[in-house]
Parts: structure tokens; C-alpha cells; sequence
């Protein structure tokens, strides 16, 4: 589990592909310097721009992670190149601040921001989502873009608005945000748990037990 507060950017070193997956080496020293070495070890989960990616070869200040075929149809990880810069969050541990929302590092889809507008000292971001995901993004709900915690402004179709406070661009790759750009998208756990439940308990006819 993560919680949309990213710890850190680190950037890519080499993108291999190997056997129609991808082999990604990463660079995260910043990281590294901040947390208990164990969180980088062989086995942990570290989220990748909001990917839930396990390490396979940690070495000093870096680390080494496969990408399956269904994370690369479903993340923009499959774009990377050396010297991209990602947004990196170790796994929650138990005390942990919760200071984001949860989430879990699985990826639903790509989504395209569409407008960047400046609002005050912030920046405030149109995206777009597929039509499958709208039903999930309500105001004031929380949605993980790219790994960030955000908040939803307000929600038109399969469009809604976040506001980018000058912290969360300085520590995020969202400091560079263009339009026309693809981030990756998850939807909150809650709202895709009611979303399951509502659609099973409405073919159960009335007066008959579920389970």
C-alpha cells in the first residue's frame, strides 16, 4: 500500500526490453539517502510514477525492477527513457504517516491532461480520463495521478480538475506537466469497491440472501 505523498524523484537509467517486458533501472539516490535500506531491498515494492514495481537487483543507490506486459498496456511506463524523471514512494509500513489517501500501486489506465491554467500561486490541471473510469471521480474525491495524492475540484464527463500547490510541483515531476501529456491513473480503492458491490447486489432479486 503507498499513499500518494511522493518521498522522492529519481530518474531512469536504462530501459531494457526483455522478452517483450521491460527491464527498468532506476536512479534513486535521494531516496535511498532518506530511508531504511531494507525498504530497497530484493523483494520490497517501490511505486514508480503511481506503478507498483518489486525490486530484483538493489545495488548503491539504485535499483532494478521488471514491468510486466499488462503494466505496460495499461501505465505509460513503457515510454520511459533514460534521464526521464519519476516519482518514487517506498511501501507504507505500520506508523507510518497517512497523509495522502491509500492506494495500491495498481495502475487502472492512462489519462491525458487537457488544460494547465494558473489559479493564484497554484496551477490548476484539466484531465481527461477514459469513459470506463468517469463513474469514479467525484468532487472532493481522491484520485492518484502519476503516484500524487490529489484532490478533485470538480468532475464534467470524463473530465475533472485538480489544483498543483507550488510544494507539490517542486517535488514531483508535476513541476514540468505539459498538456497533451499522459499520467497514470488510479482511482480510489472505495469508490471502485461500492462501484463492484452496487453492480453484484442489483441482479440478486429482492428477499434473497447474497453469499
Amino acid at each position: 500500500m503507498f499513499t500518494g505523498i511522493i518521498q522522492s524523484v529519481g530518474h531512469v537509467v536504462a530501459a531494457e526490453t526483455r522478452g517483450g517486458d521491460l527491464h527498468l533501472t532506476l536512479d534513486v539516490a535521494e531516496l535511498a539517502a532518506r530511508v531504511d535500506p531494507v525498504r530497497l531491498a530484493v523483494g520490497e515494492s517501490v511505486a514508480v510514477n503511481g506503478c507498483c514495481l518489486t525490486v530484483v537487483e538493489p545495488a548503491a543507490g539504485r535499483f532494478s525492477a521488471d514491468v510486466s506486459r499488462e503494466s505496460l498496456n495499461l501505465t505509460t511506463l513503457g515510454a520511459l527513457r533514460p534521464g526521464d524523471r519519476v516519482n518514487l514512494e517506498p511501501a507504507l509500513r505500520a506508523g507510518d504517516p497517512l497523509g495522502g489517501h491509500l492506494m495500491t500501486g495498481h495502475v487502472d489506465g492512462r489519462a491525458q491532461v487537457l488544460a494547465l491554467q494558473r489559479d493564484a500561486r497554484s496551477l490548476r490541471v484539466t484531465i481527461q480520463v477514459p469513459p470506463e473510469f468517469a463513474k469514479f471521480i467525484a468532487p472532493k474525491g481522491s484520485v492518484g495521478l502519476d503516484g500524487i495524492s490529489l484532490t478533485v475540484n470538480e468532475v464534467d464527463g470524463r473530465r475533472f480538475g485538480v489544483n498543483l500547490i507550488p510544494h507539490t510541483q517542486q517535488v514531483t515531476t508535476f513541476g514540468t506537466l505539459a498538456v497533451g501529456q499522459w499520467v497514470n491513473l488510479e482511482v480510489d480503492t472505495l469508490a471502485r469497491y461500492v462501484e463492484r458491490i452496487l453492480g453484484s447486489t442489483q441482479s440478486v432479486p429482492l428477499g434473497r440472501e447474497v453469499g
